[in-house]
């Protein structure tokens, strides 16, 4: 392919696809009671939600843009001709700007995609650029399409409780709630890249319900797909997923996806959470 499609591992796609679509995949890192794993490292998946239920402390850290920089390297080596790096949102995350520093350095042209979102919020994106490239597409026109699906993709999740959220300051707009979150469980969504409030609701089997509403709201009708996320709550996913998948009848199979460590250190156990992307972007 003349463009090669770089990412982060906050996409959280999985292997197959990433294959399939010879995206490569730079990985974040988490310290979790003083050793550190890739993002996506089966002992980082599993000990981070025992670390944080016992307290334990645990931090994320962002590649070096060196990560970024042999990513870009490599794909030239291969034959690439331009490379399309899209990311998690810069307001969550310095990722995107390491990125940015790479690719100054980088041997080919480097266009890198702020996705102003996270988990599949970023590889929907991520997929549109990648099946565009495979295309043979152009540098602008595989940007573009990342660019396109990012703008109309939209992503709603539920967490148990906001103290993860306040702990790794991702909280945003949401820090409102703290007083009160006792008494609701909020529906949150990511607006202009942070974390903002969308409902309050009084129970989890209602915020539950209210979920899968907004997400058939916001399927629209039209072709999309569908990914269902969420951190130590398998069942509880599969069971929103089934839901989905019959009230939204011109989508996929929704995806159901385990989201990693460095997510599930800011959100906690019990993240679900959905998001709606179109099945055929319109590039701009």
């Amino acid at each position: 392919m003349p463009v090669a499609v770089v990412t982060d591992s906050t996409a959280y796609l999985d292997e197959p696809e990433i294959a399939r679509h010879g995206i490569t995949v730079v990985p974040l890192h988490v310290a979790i009671g003083g050793r550190e794993f890739d993002d996506t490292e089966d002992p980082a998946r599993v000990g981070v939600a025992e670390a944080l239920r016992d307290h334990a402390p645990v931090t994320t850290s962002q590649p070096a843009p060196q990560r970024f920089a042999a990513a870009y390297a490599e794909a030239a080596a291969r034959g690439a001709d331009g490379v399309v790096s899209v990311h998690l949102s810069g307001a969550l995350s310095g990722t995107a700007e390491a990125a940015r520093l790479a690719a100054k350095e980088s041997p080919v042209p480097v266009e890198v995609v702020d996705s102003g979102s996270v988990g599949m919020g970023l590889g929907f994106p991520v997929l549109a650029a990648a099946e565009t490239a495979r295309r043979g597409a152009s540098l602008a026109d595989v940007a573009s399409t990342a660019k396109a699906s990012a703008a109309a993709t939209r992503s709603i999740f539920y967490v148990d409780t906001l103290e993860y959220l306040r702990r790794g300051g991702r909280i945003g707009a949401a820090a409102t709630l703290l007083g009160s979150a006792l008494a609701i469980k909020p529906l949150l969504n990511l607006e202009d890249g942070t974390i903002t409030v969308l409902e309050k609701v009084r129970t989890a089997h209602r915020a539950i319900a209210r979920l899968e509403d907004l997400a058939v709201e916001a399927a629209g009708g039209g072709a999309v797909r569908v990914a269902v996320q969420h951190l130590g709550a398998a069942e509880r996913a599969r069971t929103l997923a089934d839901a989905l998948a019959s009230r939204i009848p011109a989508a996929a199979p929704p995806l159901v996806v385990e989201v990693g460590a460095v997510i599930g250190a800011h959100v906690g156990p019990g993240l679900l959470a959905v998001t709606v992307s179109p099945a055929h972007p319109q590039a701009g």
